[in-house]
């Protein structure tokens, strides 16, 4: 089992940053670095998308085209912690931000993921 918390959400101008974090809480300890972990965002009115992904300890990225070279996915695997640095944003990375896990080699913002957390909303203005 893996309970995840999301954070660092909020409101900015366009052309701004943020930085997301989310904790993620293992029923077994020291399993972190065999999940897979993933952001995904939802716009009212829309369906969900993947943004990134992260697997193989940090060895393995994958981003949807919306947000690369703005959007950057890490993790610090002692503090079972991810991350998404997000810069140079814009009015349509507006949405709810969850974080995802899946206990697999490898993801992709098309993979399947077992664990889900509640989300942070990041709004952005213009």
């Amino acid at each position: 089992q893996v309970q995840l918390v999301e954070s660092g959400g909020g409101s900015v101008q366009a052309g701004g940053s943020l930085r997301l974090s989310c904790a993620a809480s293992l029923t077994q300890h020291n399993t972190y670095t065999r999940y897979c972990m993933g952001w995904f965002r939802q716009a009212p009115g829309k369906e969900r998308e993947g943004v990134a992904t992260i697997y193989r300890g940090s060895a393995g990225t994958h981003y949807a085209d919306s947000v690369k070279g703005r959007f950057t996915i890490s993790q610090d695997n002692d503090k079972n912690t991810l991350y998404l640095e997000m810069d140079s944003l814009k009015p349509e990375d507006t949405g709810m931000y969850y974080c995802a896990a899946v206990r697999a080699p490898a993801c992709y913002t098309t993979s399947y993921f077992s664990y889900w957390g509640q989300g942070t909303q990041v709004t952005v203005s213009s």
